[in-house]
């Protein structure tokens, strides 16, 4: 099983002690915000394009090699921008076991954020819901 979450402090290790053996994958998405804080709007498409190549490499060893090659690029410009990859990167790696076809389900957390939201849309307009049944019809439909 894997799990995509936020780097949300020892979210790590609760994962590990509710579901052992299971792996722990950081949200691409969230990373890539979180990196883009330190981009000047000027360069954003640029890096944001050069941040792809990082996660949409075939394998972890071209992966790595891709964001040294970024890391470098932009070191000067922005030092701080690239810290995150280079010390979170046993939690962004596991994407790199998984096919092309898996990577784009897993690579962020957005499904659940978009359930989550219609969630909290439904329980604003109505509190109550009658039974689990009926949540899950106002819910998907």
């Amino acid at each position: 099983m894997i799990i995509c979450a936020d780097g949300l402090a020892s979210i790590r290790e609760a994962i590990s002690t509710a579901f052992p053996n299971t792996e722990y994958q950081r949200c691409i998405v969230h990373q890539d915000r979180n990196t883009l804080k330190y981009v000047a709007d000027k360069d954003r498409k640029e890096f944001s394009k050069d941040l792809k190549t990082i996660y949409n490499a075939t394998n972890e060893e071209q992966g790595r090699k891709n964001r040294d090659y970024v890391t470098e690029k932009w070191s000067t410009k922005y030092p701080n921008a690239m810290k995150r990859w280079e010390r979170d990167w046993d939690v962004i790696t596991p994407i790199f076991k998984f096919s092309a076809d898996v990577r784009k389900v897993i690579y962020t957390k957005k499904a659940i954020e978009s359930l989550n939201a219609t969630y909290r849309k439904l329980n604003r307009q109505r509190s109550v819901f009658s039974s689990s049944q009926a949540l899950l019809k106002a819910l998907y439909l």
